[in-house]
């Protein structure tokens, strides 16, 4: 098999000297560095080890930008921020052992959510890989096995000459539809051998696009152009691939009510004619969505939280539209289309037919409505209050980072996201700790923006450590912690389930002085002075931390 050479770069005299004379004391660090700088990456993540310390010397040779965390899984938080907010690969740097293991948390969110981050883990030294027990520090008999089932794909170095390649092809794989995390390993050895190899350039790893079938375009639109009530559910798809434009497009097209996830939250304006909003968690949205002759799921594998705890039987024909194969059909049977959601949407807008149902609108006018009495019969007036607050001190472009605690719950369902990619939780795998990390990645992402970060009192105290790096990389972030002395959902749901809760009460911190122990101005709020405080706060330069000691409740489920 031949090859035509005529479209080779051409070096000139000078780049081709220094390809063939590299500079001097480069080791399989500056590799993997040099890849990610060729790649288009601009700032990392991570935390140094002992075995990684060959690829963070390197960093001092770079231009890259390095965002150190103190804590492995609060780096990973980071980094998934980054990812979503930037819609960019977002480099993670891992020690081997304890650094790599305790990232797993925050990948399994990064998983959850399509966040695309690239873990670059280091290994024991290559004499010892293989399963023996050499008692290597930080030694596992096989650590590829610990991230096999979280990451999107695993990627394995044992000599200089793959670092480039295998990150080349994490990234891609990162970065194809849907987004995820990938791995990366290298053995420490790698990273410290010295390397003649040329500087790293020219490195391509652009995914392919995932376009759907054309005779699933054409079902999916006769379906809907036919349909006497269609609906729209829209995820976190709509959101990742940018496609809210296109997604209002073609709500108007057929006159079809939207209704968005959690992680689609955004996607859809929402104080439209046709907005459904986020009630998810209601049985009047969910009567609603079954009684639809036709539903669109765009970018949502319906999930637990998306089905109401999978108490939502449709009853009409399904059309899901997923990047992710398995999601497929994973819940409901539908026909299945395997696209990207801006490629899917885009092929639906030109195929369906104008569809104009004047009563569209009043039906999701009444669903509202009956949603409002629920919630008001139920004397919540403390937590709308909350929420209205930080909704009132929040910038509309502002993103906001919200833990795994009441008002989140709250903010799910009832806030106004404004916008699409603002609002961000780790409601993907549900783990605590995100909030206040993850705010670091985004503010990090684009410092000209202040971010918001939202806590319970029990999450908080996973990040705590961050306060430190807030301060020093001087980021534009407010962390606001709900303090009602523990782990306020859990001590809900035992206290339904069980009559008592066990295992729910806290001792904490003093979150004001421990705040400005770090450097970091902090107050205390009311309900009544939030709003105001809270949007001194985001006002003002760097981290700044505010407390509002509150005992919320979550409205009743209605699921059970």
């Amino acid at each position: 098999m031949s090859h035509d050479h005529d479209d080779r770069p051409q070096l000139t005299a000078a780049q081709a000297a220094a390809v063939l004379n590299p500079p001097a004391g480069r080791n399989g660090g500056d590799l993997v560095v040099e890849s990610l700088q060729g790649l288009g990456a601009t700032t990392v993540f991570g935390l140094p080890g002992q075995h990684a310390l060959g690829m963070f010397d390197a960093l001092r040779r770079s231009s890259l930008r390095y965002v150190g965390l103190r804590v492995e899984n609060n780096a990973g938080f980071a980094a998934d921020a980054y990812g979503r907010i930037t819609g960019e690969v977002a480099p993670l740097l891992l020690s081997t052992g304890p650094g790599a293991l305790t990232s797993l948390a925050a990948l399994q969110e990064a998983a959850a959510a399509s966040a695309p981050v690239l873990a670059i883990s280091s290994q024991i030294p290559t004499a010892g890989l293989g399963g023996g027990r050499h008692g290597y520090l930080h030694e596992l008999r096989d650590q590829q096995a610990s991230v096999r089932d979280i990451v999107k794909s695993v990627h394995t170095v044992r000599s200089a000459s793959q670092i480039p390649s295998a990150i080349a092809a994490a990234w891609e794989s990162a970065l194809s539809a849907p987004h995820g995390p990938v791995w990366v390993e290298i053995p420490q050895d790698v990273l410290l051998a010295e390397t003649t190899l040329p500087v790293v350039s020219a490195m391509d790893a652009t995914p392919r696009d995932l376009y759907p079938r054309p005779e699933l375009t054409v079902a999916a639109a006769h379906l809907l152009s036919n349909a006497e009530r269609p609906v729209i559910i829209a995820g976190g798809g709509v959101v990742r691939s940018d496609a809210s434009g296109k997604l209002r497009a073609l709500a108007e097209k057929i006159d079809a009510p939207v209704v968005t996830t959690f992680g689609g939250k955004g996607a859809f304006p929402w104080e439209h004619p046709l907005s459904l909003r986020s009630w998810l968690e209601d049985r009047h949205t969910t009567d609603f969505l079954e009684d639809a002759d036709v539903l669109l799921v765009v970018g949502s594998g319906l999930g637990e939280l998306s089905s109401n705890y999978h108490t939502f039987r449709p009853r009409g024909r399904v059309i899901q539209i997923e990047a992710d194969a398995g999601k497929l059909e994973s819940n409901h049977p539908a026909l299945g289309i395997h696209s990207d959601a801006r490629e899917a949407l885009s092929d639906l807008l030109e195929a369906v037919e104008r569809r104009e149902d004047a009563g569209a609108a009043e039906r999701v006018a009444t669903v509202l409505e009956k949603v409002r009495v629920r919630i008001d019969a139920q004397e919540l007036t403390l937590e709308q209050q909350v929420l209205a607050a930080v909704r009132e001190a929040l910038p509309e472009t502002a993103p906001s980072f919200w833990d795994m605690t009441i008002l989140a719950y709250w903010a799910w369902s009832a806030f106004d996201a404004r916008r699409p990619n603002t609002m961000h939780s780790a409601q993907g795998a549900g783990g605590l700790g995100y909030g206040f990390p993850a705010a670091i990645g985004a503010a990090a992402a684009d410092p000209t923006k202040p971010v918001l970060a939202v806590s319970g009192d029990g999450g908080a105290m996973y990040s705590i450590a961050e306060l430190a790096t807030a301060r020093q990389y001087d980021l534009p972030l407010t962390w606001l912690i709900v303090d009602d002395g523990g782990y306020g959902i859990l001590r809900e749901y035992m206290t339904g389930a069980f009559g008592e809760a066990t295992a729910t009460e806290l001792s904490r911190p003093d979150f004001v002085a421990l705040a400005e122990s770090f450097g970091v101005p902090a107050v205390v709020t009311t309900p009544e002075s939030l709003a105001a405080d809270l949007g001194k706060a985001l006002a003002a330069p760097g981290p700044s931390v505010v407390v509002l000691p509150a005992l919320l409740r979550m409205f009743e489920p209605t699921h059970l």
